[in-house]
């Protein structure tokens, strides 16, 4: 591995870091507030931070014309229906069962990738995806194949999922004409857009009757800054160096993450199965950052992590 895929690989493992906290957080800030709540005022502090840090920087770049449709459907994808799949998932499930199904992610982006960006996989990748798969079944069903979750949490982290493949995809084309800084900020701001309406008509009211509840707002902050702002520059600056499908394997950390974090801070349990089922989602991990080298002879028989 040369050295600079450490700092890459490192960035894509801060992301998946924060990110693990955002499921903790989310928990807490519920004690006071609803799901599109916390998602707006998420994104505006996210927004508010982005643009000052950008514009003091200067770092903000002007969008092209051409570019905006794009952008707007980045936005789009994450954080709308992101977040939408995510937050509300979560009213149902718990935070540990809500990573393990958002780690389904590598699964499926390797093939978006290769349609798009012709990003090839070799066989023991696509063993560490299958291998990765049967870990998350093992979180997400009982032992007589019943779900363990509410099938509605489930399905709607499977939103969340599908939109983050989107997110991918089309992150990967701006990144070759934008700086990180650019595209963060202008995705909170066109977030906050597609969020506000909504807001207004179904929470509004309910904030209002909530009031100021200290432990909630600053679990929003903490949101805001480490999830909305700090992961995603380590996760754009990753997708940038090393492409969509080595970065997303990483997310197959955030289920381990979740499940210490909401042990030691929520008092969640896990089962024998769930976490011999982490365990398996694991191992798929390091089997999809397998790589070949060729021989002299210019065959592909070496394996090198």
């Amino acid at each position: 591995m040369k050295n600079k895929d450490w700092l890459y690989l490192g960035s894509a493992f801060l992301a998946m870091f924060f990110w693990s906290f955002s499921f903790v957080w989310f928990k807490i800030a519920y004690l006071a507030y609803q799901p599109m709540t916390v998602i707006l005022m998420r994104l505006i502090l996210a927004t508010i931070l982005l643009f000052a840090f950008a514009k003091f920087t200067g770092k903000l770049q002007r969008i092209r014309k051409e570019d905006l449709k794009t952008l707007i459907m980045l936005a789009f994808f994450e954080p709308f229906m992101y977040f939408i799949g995510e937050s509300y998932g979560l009213m149902y499930i718990s935070s540990t069962v809500a990573a393990v199904i958002v780690a389904t992610i590598p699964l499926m982006t390797p093939f978006a990738a290769w349609y798009f960006f012709k990003e090839k996989l070799s066989a023991a990748n696509i063993a560490g995806l299958l291998v990765s798969f049967i870990g998350v079944c093992m979180v997400v069903f009982t032992q007589s194949l019943g779900f363990a979750a509410s099938p509605l949490g489930v399905a709607l982290e499977f939103l969340a999922v599908l939109s983050a493949i989107g997110f991918a995809v089309l992150l990967k084309r701006l990144t070759a004409s934008y700086n990180t800084f650019t595209i963060l900020t202008y995705q909170n701001l066109f977030g906050v857009i597609m969020f506000f309406p909504f807001w207004l008509v179904l929470e509004s009211s309910h904030f209002t009757d909530a009031g100021f509840h200290p432990e909630a707002f600053y679990a929003i902050v903490k949101l805001a800054v480490f999830a909305s702002a700090i992961a995603f520059i380590f996760f754009t600056y990753s997708v940038k160096h090393i492409g969509v499908n080595r970065t997303n394997v990483f997310i197959n950390l955030i289920p381990v993450f979740v499940a210490v974090l909401a042990f030691l801070i929520l008092g969640d349990r896990l089962s024998l199965q769930n976490m011999i089922g982490i365990g398996i989602t694991i191992v798929g991990l390091f089997l999809t950052q397998i790589k070949r080298r060729k021989r002299k002879d210019g065959k592909y028989p070496i394996y090198q992590a």
